[in-house]
């Protein structure tokens, strides 16, 4: 039973079909349980015929086919039919809650799954439910059925009984001997598809880079490796199936005979009568059937709880804790953002970050530079909640962001990254993702202050051009100004610029350098770079070393009092 309890989660998500689902499991195990009558009736027929009992005969043969043809067919249609649409529409709510809650997932747990696993979780995993529990509740009245079928063995024979009873004890000890074997073996494979999913996942998106670098052939020999294994596991695996049916096999053999031989034997002797010996004909055959279907079922059952265990560990948080937000709404913010006694390390690493203090004011253009590891994409990542503090607090006008609702923080603090992600949608669905009801002449009106509409107005379709995979069709200046773009249309007072020109040609840096002076006036601009060159106008720049804020000023006033940025603003110009 404690099995069993995995499927409790998924099974919440039926809550809305709760009473469709509990009448269509009466329905099958009422079909299932009453199915014993069958063997009965025709044994009472056929003895009646021995006896030249015509009329009782027929009786008996009609109301076996009524009962079997119209109660039990139609029932079975209708509470099978009921059960299939009922698994297929739980499959689809299990793969979209999966979906919804890997999005609500901290960051690292993002550096802890790969691509192909947290995909296949979503995908294969939810579809793996199919059919389970119409198999399931079948079994169990299957299983009802056949005690009920024993007592009445035992009521004619009990040596019968015995046989059957120790060959269905032989079949318990076979599942509890494979079980745990062909539940590892699944699990195995499972991980090696993981793998196959994610390099086809990398490959697809990373198509360009894998041609340039000229990888191909890498990355052919290790997906051939990956097959390969997941090829052996898929055999290991299938070996397991293998010998588990091979022994059921011949378990139904042993039980078929076995049967039919001491049932001959009784009637010769004349310690039973013909209806036991016909009925046992059918009888027999329910628990081979019932011997195939329960080896089924177990084989299911240990892919399927493999999958269950994988969907559980992310719906009930199992394997990670869900981004947990605050209740403060913040409305209309000045933008004033403070670092106070921060302290932060990565997990299992030392703190990046000790006792760090910022205040910044909003209305400035503000950048933050200093040596490659030394914390200053860290505070974005902290800003954004990406990560949280170790200890300490950050605050946007004197609320920490801890305590501010998902939508307060989303709306108010952005970030435009190094290597801005852009949908495979066209230019405008990229902008109705953030806004669905956004109109195209605002879309214009962003995309000209981010001085990009004058492009998009050139393209054949305009605002209509479809962009390839991660916007593989723009360039990195026209992806930045893209995100930028976007962005805006959140209207968010804090927007933060990780590295955003660094990997730039002079032409787009100075497009996005217009575009940040802009933005400036109404909103709180923070940017982090390693060139120098492109903030050597900004407001106030901090200097930070070793964790902490070693120096602030403008750029010459920097180059006058502080080593670190002279060093900084010196090894560019050589490398320059």
């Amino acid at each position: 039973m404690k099995k069993l309890k995995e499927f409790k989660p998924v099974l919440n998500l039926l809550k809305e079909d709760k009473k469709k689902f509990i009448f269509y499991c009466i329905l099958l195990l009422l079909v299932e349980s009453t199915s014993v009558f069958s063997g009965y009736l025709n044994g009472r027929a056929v003895e009646s015929i021995s006896k030249l009992d015509i009329y009782n005969s027929l009786s008996y043969l009609l109301i076996y086919f009524v009962y079997s043809v119209l109660f039990t067919g139609i029932l079975m249609i209708v509470s099978s039919n009921g059960l299939v649409k009922l698994e297929s529409k739980l499959s689809r709510r299990i793969g979209y809650e999966t979906y919804k809650k890997t999005l609500m997932l901290p960051s690292y747990a993002y550096e802890k799954m790969s691509t192909g696993e947290i995909i296949n979780r979503i995908t294969t995993d939810a579809d793996a439910l199919s059919f389970t529990f119409r198999k399931l509740i079948s079994a169990f009245g299957e299983i009802f059925a056949a005690f009920i079928l024993l007592f009445y063995i035992f009521y004619n024979s009990w040596i019968v009984g015995t046989e059957i009873l120790v060959l269905m004890s032989i079949l318990i000890i076979i599942m509890h001997y494979f079980n745990p074997k062909m539940k590892e073996a699944h699990s195995n494979r499972k991980k090696e598809q993981d793998k196959f999913a994610s390099l086809t996942s990398e490959s697809v998106r990373g198509v360009r880079e894998i041609k340039t670098l000229g990888i191909r052939l890498n990355l052919v020999n290790e997906m051939k490796e990956i097959v390969s294994t997941l090829y052996k596991k898929s055999v290991d695996e299938t070996n397991l199936d293998i010998k588990f049916s091979i022994l059921t096999r011949l378990l139904r053999v042993v039980m078929e005979i076995s049967v039919f031989v001491t049932c001959a034997i009784l009637l010769y002797r004349g310690e039973t009568n013909l209806t036991f010996f016909i009925a046992m004909t059918y009888y027999v055959y329910r628990y081979m059937y019932l011997i195939d279907n329960l080896a089924d079922l177990n084989q299911t059952y240990q892919r399927v709880s493999v999958s269950l265990s994988r969907i559980n560990e992310i719906l009930l948080n199992k394997k990670f804790e869900d981004e947990k937000y605050g209740k403060i709404k913040l409305d209309n913010p000045k933008g004033i953002i403070e670092f106070k006694n921060v302290y932060f390390g990565y997990p299992g690493e030392q703190n990046i970050l000790k006792n760090f203090n910022l205040k910044i004011e909003p209305n400035k253009k503000i950048a933050i530079v200093g040596k490659s590891g030394q914390g200053k994409s860290t505070l974005f990542n902290l800003l954004t909640r990406v990560f949280d503090v170790n200890k300490g607090s950050i605050t946007l006008d004197g609320v920490d962001i801890k305590d501010l609702d998902e939508e307060s923080l989303r709306k108010n603090i952005s970030i435009i990254r190094q290597e801005p992600f852009i949908f495979n949608r066209t230019i405008k669905d990229n902008f109705k993702i953030v806004n669905k009801n956004i109109k195209l002449k605002d879309i214009k009106e962003y995309s000209d202050k981010a001085y990009l509409d004058e492009y998009i107005m050139s393209l054949p379709k305009k605002y209509n051009t479809l962009l390839g995979e991660g916007g593989v069709n723009l360039s990195g200046g026209q992806k930045q100004r893209l995100s930028i773009a976007r962005t805006l249309t959140k209207d968010t007072k804090v927007i933060l610029f990780d590295e955003a020109t660094s990997a730039l040609d002079n032409n787009s840096q100075e497009y996005i350098k217009r575009t940040i002076d802009n933005l400036v006036k109404d909103h709180t601009i923070i940017i982090v770079a390693h060139r120098l060159s492109t903030i050597q106008d900004a407001d106030i720049i901090y200097v930070v070393d070793d964790g902490k804020i070693v120096g602030s000023g403008s750029h010459d006033e920097l180059l006058k009092t502080n080593k670190i940025y002279k060093n900084l603003y010196e090894t560019e110009s050589l490398n320059s």
